[in-house]
């Protein structure tokens, strides 16, 4: 099978996005994989792809596929490489969408500045909606809200760790870090997005409260690994830092692939992040049976 892709990045979070307003590609979990794969095929964090409306006042239909070839939830970056793509490649002449992805309604929207603001919806904090396995376990206050102990392994450099659980639509778990270029990312990430009370994995984020109005963030992604950046978890990470009482209500967030714009005002508000999406080029590739 021979497709047509588009490579784009977000901040340095980098998808294949496929266009499937036509017809079904129908791929595996194995054709997923390939594709992301850097060595034997295009590589990406993500495949992201479009698919014609399901249903009236919506636009598009948004799937993603994580590196390892599973369907998730919501990717962030990834939105606003989607609204860039769909404009770009004429199949649509509006600059804001409705966009269905599995868990949400998402409004991503061109900005004159060629940035993209993306409408990411009011954050999840219900434990079972996550979802968060707290069964026995006693939460540590903090400002208004709490942190929830995990408890890792001999490996990750701490018998239990705190960390801040909430949904942008996927599950993100944040922990406050001093430094971001010294946190175990690597070592704790694995450990965290495989913990058992994750019955779904998660996301883990590593924060560093710079000041009020901006962090440092790191995030493990779930099926995917530590990526440059990750928009739903600068969002998570953002709504976790104001909740805890840290953070104002507009923050720049600072990833090793650029920089973010959230906002959040809190309760039941959405929130919105603001980024670039740019293309780096377009190819065509021959996936094996």
């Amino acid at each position: 099978m021979r497709i047509r892709f588009t490579k784009m990045q977000g901040a340095g979070n980098d998808f294949v996005v496929l266009d499937e307003t036509r017809q079904r590609l129908g791929l595996t979990t194995a054709q997923y994989r390939l594709l992301a794969d850097r060595h034997f095929g295009v590589g990406a964090d993500q495949i992201l792809t479009v698919r014609p409306a399901p249903e009236p006042g919506i636009d598009f239909e948004y799937v993603i596929h994580n590196a390892d070839g599973a369907e998730v939830e919501q990717c962030g970056n990834g939105a606003r490489c989607f609204v860039r793509y769909v404009r770009d490649q004429g199949l649509t002449d509006k600059d804001a969408i409705r966009v269905k992805t599995m868990s949400s309604i998402i409004e991503p929207r061109l900005n004159p500045d060629g940035r993209v603001t993306v409408d990411m919806g009011a954050p999840i904090f219900d434990l079972p909606q996550v979802p968060f396995n707290a069964s026995g376990l006693t939460p540590q206050r903090h400002g208004s809200w709490e942190k929830w102990p995990l408890a890792l392994d001999e490996y990750a450099q701490a018998a239990t760790i705190f960390v801040a659980i909430v949904s942008m639509g996927n599950p993100h778990a944040v922990q406050l870090v001093d430094d971001v270029d010294t946190a175990p990312v690597l070592t704790q990430g694995p450990l965290i997005e495989h913990h058992a009370r994750f019955v779904r994995r998660v996301n883990a984020g590593f924060m560093q409260v710079v000041d009020r109005s901006h962090i440092r963030l790191r995030v493990y992604e779930r099926g995917a690994g530590e990526t440059l950046a990750c928009g739903t978890g600068a969002c998570a990470a953002v709504v976790a830092g104001i909740r805890l009482g840290l953070l104002d209500a507009r923050v720049e967030v600072q990833t090793r692939g650029g920089a973010l714009t959230i906002e959040w005002t809190g309760g039941d508000a959405p929130v919105m992040m603001t980024g670039p999406a740019t293309t780096v080029f377009q190819g065509e590739i021959e996936l094996p049976d």
